[in-house]
Parts: structure tokens; sequence; C-alpha cells
């Protein structure tokens, strides 16, 4: 999962797109790029970190133009501890072109050898972006016929990209001197959202992720980009677009909406907030079913993404809400720590529990999701030290027990603690009293109630049904293999690249 940004603006876009970022930060946390194009040069700094550690004073006055793309990277494909695999890339042939992608190609290995033996392009990093930024701009040289870049001959490559590429991507490219491009992939898995302002010098446009980085930036968030649609926006704000995929589709992504966007953000006209509001009553509703005896004394979230839910959960079980964990907001995001260990250790330096929320009482503690487990087990067990008398335990989605394909970093089968167990197993492995999971049906209502023109979403880490086709047990079993043997260092040298190309 990454964060994406593209403005095209009236006045320089540098500190806007370091904004942007930050504001999408929570998206990706081990590397940040920005890439500005001014008369005909790019300019380009990323490196490994946040967005705040990135970037100085000195890196920002060399980011120079009116137009530029940004990207913070949390890792899917490829390693995550090299700076080369920082995005945006760039490729010098045609025009010059920086690219930015979130999302996983599922063929990225059979694009590799097709760009090698017959496009005769050379991959120089293990990430699958780099690889969609050489599809596309070998097809845009296919339908270059002069030195103008046109619309149509933009749209036609983006075409011949849908063709070629598979699986969840939402891009965002610049052409330097030219224009930013936008394109989401054709079953509308990853999120992209186009967004307008009006200001003294005239129209500014911005693509972005998630539309609370549009509404930071003081953009009026205009639509998202549907399935297989491409935008261009012209260097002096010309606006195009056009739906360059056949046999579309809008699935977005579950996940999303559970654990990954701010809840302050609108993706495909759905309220994350409102969503995870539904999803804590739906949640509240099961406890009622299963637990109609219950003896829960009052209700703690997991900060931070489970707020929203629990407290949702709490007025409808007319229980108590208490915030019980202090969140040392210094420490990054654990589902997204780049390795077991350093997750382990990150959980009590990122929560502290309040003693007296706990002492004598019976908590029931509620989190978006459980995935591996490492989370919700040393929680569990700092509650109990904390005095409390039972620890009851609610996922606000269901067991994730498949690996999500479409830019999401699930690893290895085996690490997902509801592989292979029961409820009743993955409640004694985590050490709570009692564990209840929403079921996926209850999920997908709470989600679609945003958005009832919405038909699917792509829970292929629930369901083990992935939207694209193309993933069958061999390629799980592969990709299994393959993480496994590549698995993160923990510990992740401080690297630094600071690019400027004519």
């Amino acid at each position: 999962m990454c964060g994406i940004i593209g403005i095209v603006g009236k006045s320089p876009v540098n500190s806007q797109l370091y904004d942007g970022l930050s504001i999408l930060q929570h998206r990706g946390q081990d590397s940040a790029g920005i890439a500005t194009s001014h008369e005909g040069r790019v300019f380009v700094r990323k490196s490994l970190g946040l967005v705040r550690d990135v970037f100085r004073t000195e890196h920002m006055l060399r980011l120079k133009g009116n137009m530029g793309i940004g990207h913070c990277r949390y890792p899917t494909a490829g390693n995550s501890s090299a700076t080369a695999e920082a995005q945006p890339f760039y490729v010098n042939s045609p025009y010059g072109i920086v690219l930015g992608h979130n999302g996983n190609l599922t063929n990225a290995a059979e694009l590799e050898k097709e760009l090698f033996q017959s496009d005769l392009r050379h991959i120089n990093t293990t990430s699958d972006s780099e690889v969609l930024l050489n599809i596309f701009a070998h097809e845009l040289q296919k339908f270059i016929n002069s030195t103008q870049l046109q619309p149509e001959q933009i749209f036609a490559a983006v075409a011949q990209v849908h063709r070629r590429c598979r699986g969840g991507y939402a891009v965002i490219a610049m052409m330097i001197g030219r224009g930013i491009l936008a394109f989401r992939d054709p079953h509308g898995i990853r999120p992209a959202v186009l967004g307008k302002r009006e200001s003294e010098e005239g129209t500014e446009y911005a693509v972005a992720s998630e539309s609370v980085a549009l509404q930071s930036l003081g953009f009026e968030t205009m639509r998202d980009l549907a399935p297989g649609e491409a935008v261009y926006i012209t260097e002096d704000a010309q606006f195009y677009s056009q739906q360059c995929a056949e046999n579309t589709s809008l699935n977005p992504c579950v996940f999303e909406y559970v654990y990954f966007a701010r809840p302050d953000s609108i993706m495909d006209n759905i309220s994350v907030y409102k969503t995870r509001m539904r999803m804590g009553e739906m949640l509240a509703k099961k406890i009622i079913r299963d637990f109609p005896d219950h003896d829960i004394d009052v209700v703690i979230p997991i900060p931070d993404t489970s707020r929203t839910s629990a407290l949702e959960l709490a007025r409808v079980l007319k229980r108590p809400y208490r915030e019980g964990f202090m969140k040392n907001r210094y420490i990054g995001r654990t589902f997204i720590m780049p390795g077991q260990k350093l997750r382990k250790k990150s959980v009590r330096q990122k929560l502290n529990p309040i003693d007296l929320e706990f002492r004598g009482k019976n908590v029931l503690l509620v989190d978006d999701s459980i995935v591996r487990g490492t989370t919700s087990e040393q929680i569990v067990q700092m509650a109990r030290e904390a005095g409390a008398a039972k620890v009851y335990m609610a996922s606000a989605a269901p067991p994730v027990k498949y690996p999500n394909v479409y830019g999401i970093d699930m690893p290895a089968v085996e690490e997902f603690i509801a592989h292979n167990r029961t409820v009743e197993q993955v409640c004694e492995a985590i050490g709570a009293d009692w564990l209840v999971y929403q079921d996926i049906d209850d999920l997908i209502s709470s989600v679609k109630a945003g958005n009832p023109a919405i038909d699917s979403f792509d829970a292929s880490c629930f369901t083990g049904e992935y939207i694209t086709g193309d993933v069958d047990q061999a390629y799980l079993e592969n990709l299994q293999k393959n993480r496994r043997s590549g698995a993160r260092d923990n510990d992740i040298p401080n690297v630094m690249e600071d690019v400027g190309v004519g």
C-alpha cells in the first residue's frame, strides 16, 4: 500500500506535494519521494524514511516547478531496505517520464521477461512499479509520430498497459515539460481521487489516493477515477479524460475501509468514517446474538483505527466507552513495520495502558482487524497486567486467511494467526477469554451501504477470491516462497538519494 499525489498548478508545487504526502503518510512509512518539472528539466528527491525526514530545506529549494508528483511507500514488492526502490521512478525516453504507483502487478515477473526479451528494456530494481513505468514508456514510444505529445497518444499507450498488466494499480506519471497522467486498473481495486481548485492565476488540478489529501490543500473533490479510466492534464491545465480499458468493473479494496484509509476520507463515494461506524454496529449485533448473557463492563478501542467502530459498538451494547491505551504518536503503524521482530518490539513502545480503566473490570477490546496476532496477544497481556478481571477481544473485520496480492503486504500464509485455526484456537493463541470476528457479509454490507451502486468489493484476504482471475494456487505458493526467502531486514540503512536530471 502506498500514497500517491500529483498537482498541476499555477505556482510552485513543492510545498503542496510535501504537505499532501504528509497527509498520506499513514499509507507508507518506508520511503518518500517528490519529482517536479521546470523548464524541461526534472528534479527528484527520494529516500528511505518518513516524509518529514526525507525532505530538508535544501531539497525543497531544488524541487522547482508548477507541476509535480509525490509518493510515499509501504513496500509490497521489492526490497524495502534499498533506496533504489523508493519512488517515483524515472526513464528518459520518450520525453522523460517519472511514475509513482500504488498497488501490485500480479504478472510482474512475466512482464519483466517481456521487457528484456522483446521490448529491449532493462529493469534495475525488483519493484513492479519500475516494470509498469517501462511498459508505459515502451507503449507510448510506439504511438509518437512527432515532437508534439497528443492526449490520444497517451490514452492509446494506457490502453496497451491495461492489456498487458494485471493486478490492482493506481498510477500517477509526469511527462517532463508536458503534463501529468493518472489512471486506475480496470477492476478499480486501488483508489484514485481527482480534485480541482480555482486560484487567482487560473484552474489547478490534483490527483491523490485519498480525498483528505486534496481537501487539506484546498482542492474540491471532483470525482473518483473510474476503473480503466485515464486523465491527462497538460502543464497549462488543459484537462482530458478517456476510458482506456474494456470489460471494466468497480471492485474497491475493502481493506482500505477497514484499516488503511483515514476516517475523514471519502473514496468511491463511500465515507470511511461512516463505514467504520456501521462495522461497529454490525459487530455489536453479532455479540448480542452470540453472547446474549455477556458481562462486559467497558469497551476499549485499540488506537487508532478501531476508535470509530468501538464507539458505535459501545453505543449499541449500552456499555461505557473508555480510552484505555495511550498511544506514543512517534511510533509508526505496527501492521506495516518491516519485520515481525520489530513489530513485537514496537507494540509496547507504542501503547501504554491506563490501569484505572482495567482494574477489576471485564473489558472488551476492539481492534480493526487481527492479522498476525502479534499486537493482539501483547495487548491482551497488557490488559491483564493492568488488572482486568476478564479480557474479551472483538475484530471489526473477519479472519484474515489469504494473501492480498493487490498491494497489501501479508507475506506468508503461515504468519496469519487465523490460518488453519478455528476462532476458539485463535482466542486461545492471543490469550483472550472469548473472541468474536465480524462476518464477511456484515463487513461488505457496511461498506456497500455507503454506495449501493457498487456490486462487489475486493475482499480476497478474507475470502480467497481474486477478482483478476489470474491468481491460482501455483501463483500463491510461488508468492509465499519468494516472500519467505526475501524476508525484509529489520535494520533499515540510512541511505539517501537526491537526483536532478537535465
